[in-house]
């Protein structure tokens, strides 16, 4: 696992490096106004994505399953019925998005001087969406595979394809319409290089509508409609907030929401890649009937999502403001680096859950709490929002996201422990409790460049950042996974094994 894990990273964090230069590009290319809309755009366009009815992660858990088996027959009947739901919603998105513009075109005041292109913007965003249901089909093939490392080269070269196409065309052009474009042309490239690889790999997996088995489509449907209330807590926890910021108070405060956010975002999919095996993997154990290695996987995981989380978390914590008026502007740092403390505190405890404990109960076939007790969060979520938005602002927002999540978190941890027979009590405490102590050295180190140093500007944040990982690597490896059942970093650090010992 660590392999396509460590490759899934890779990617999350050569995203991440280039956000970080396409976000402040865009901002500056676009104004708050342009910006602002653009996020509007996708908020509300993302929920076209809630009519793909969870397909994509019940094809995934159906397609492990077959390759477990070596049933070849059945894989491929699931790949053409998947391709033929796909198809449907596809269309049904295009007709619903058709009616979404008239939400969009007269609740929102888009200013007049981006009017015309925020509704072409809005057209091929939602061209986006309904085409982006068949372009999920090879990533769940590969998945059931095991080929996350050649499927993963494929996303790298799509972001780098992302980075130059948005640099060039917002030279060119600085609109929402060429964004959209770049969206497109992102999709189009990653479909067809990984059908390639598809067809390379593994030539006796069809992509053929003749395949179709309405008993398999059942099958499928039956478990993605639990999927998709999952999908639609996910919506309503994280996507949902731009849409009650610019209701409530404007289109030009949505962006410093919007870039503290994106740092919980993207770091959550650094995670979430850690889920991207977890989920097929559970799938596979439980078919050959290995349950004592689902427990391993339950624990070890856990316990490197959260320690990867925790430390991320504190330097964002007390230095992600600082960061943000660096990288951005100063004038994000204070609305903006608020947003962004609510929110981190709160993932803490919800992102090692949502990584691990969450797929593997999905990858079991036990969907019911996580995927209701999301909606049921999500909901939560949008009406604290709106409840806290007007005396509160943005933080009122980052609460309303934050309360519910930690509160679901803890009962899906519950579930899972429940169903590998794991006690509640030593999870928690393997999981966290060391880790927890170990990080009282990385705060204080980090409150000291802060509050001590004064640390400001890229040179001096980037110096916080290289002082925290030399502390975490020795706190981790002599304290954190020192004697560790599942890893051992001192064993796997001969001069830090001897050093300790002297």
């Amino acid at each position: 696992m660590f392999k396509n894990v460590g490759s899934n990273w890779v990617v999350s964090l050569v995203s991440m490096l280039a956000i970080y230069f396409i976000t402040p590009f865009t901002i500056h290319k676009l104004g708050d106004d342009g910006y602002g809309t653009w996020n509007l755009i996708n908020a509300i366009t993302g929920y076209l994505g809630l009519l793909v009815l969870g397909v994509p992660m019940a094809s995934v858990r159906y397609f492990a399953q077959h390759v477990a088996t070596g049933d070849e027959e059945k894989l491929n009947e699931t790949i053409g019925s998947c391709t033929a739901l796909y198809l449907v919603l596809g269309v049904i998105a295009l007709v619903v998005g058709a009616g979404l513009y008239l939400f969009f075109t007269h609740t929102y005041n888009i200013p007049t001087t981006i009017r015309e292109d925020a509704h072409w913007a809005y057209a091929l965003v939602v061209l986006f969406v309904s085409l982006g249901f068949i372009g999920l089909l090879p990533s769940g093939i590969l998945a059931a595979y095991d080929e996350f490392i050649p499927r993963n080269m494929v996303r790298l070269w799509g972001v780098v394809l992302r980075l130059v196409l948005t640099f060039a065309l917002l030279a060119i052009n600085a609109s929402l319409t060429m964004l959209a474009l770049v969206q497109l042309a992102c999709l189009i490239f990653d479909f067809g290089f990984c059908w390639l690889l598809i067809r390379r790999r593994h030539p006796r997996a069809r992509l053929r509508l003749a395949d179709f088995n309405w008993r398999m489509t059942r099958s499928i449907f039956a478990f993605s409609l639990y999927v998709l209330v999952l999908t639609a807590g996910i919506r309503l926890s994280f996507e949902t907030d731009s849409i009650v910021i610019g209701a409530f108070q404007n289109v030009r405060s949505i962006p410093y929401f919007t870039v503290a956010n994106s740092f919980v975002v993207y770091f959550m999919e650094f995670i979430i890649a850690i889920a991207a095996v977890v989920m097929p993997t559970a799938t596979r154990l439980k078919t050959s009937g290995r349950s004592e290695e689902l427990r391993e996987v339950l624990l070890k995981w856990s316990k490197i999502a959260f320690s990867v989380t925790l430390v991320v978390g504190l330097f964002l914590i007390v230095l992600g403001g600082r960061f943000i008026a660096t990288w951005i502007d100063p004038t994000f740092e204070r609305p903006a680096g608020q947003v962004l403390v609510i929110l981190m505190i709160s993932n803490l405890v919800f992102l090692p859950v949502r990584g691990v404990a969450l797929p593997i109960l999905m990858g079991l076939g036990k969907p019911g709490l996580p995927t209701v007790g999301f909606l049921v969060a999500g909901l939560v979520n949008l009406g604290l929002s709106i409840l806290l938005v007007r005396p509160l602002g943005l933080a009122g927002v980052a609460l309303g996201t934050a309360i519910p999540n930690v509160l679901f978190a803890g009962l899906v941890l519950l579930q899972a422990c429940r169903e590998l027979d794991t006690p509640l009590r030593g999870c928690v405490r393997y999981v966290f409790a060391r880790a927890v102590l170990g990080g009282i050295p990385v705060l204080a180190l980090l409150l000291w460049f802060k509050l001590g140093l004064d640390a400001h500007g890229l040179t001096e944040l980037a110096g916080a950042g290289l002082a925290m990982i030399a502390v975490v690597a020795l706190t981790w490896a002599v304290f954190v996974y020192r004697n560790d059942p599942y890893i051992d970093l001192r064993a796997r650090l001969p001069l830090l094994k001897a050093w300790s010992r002297a």
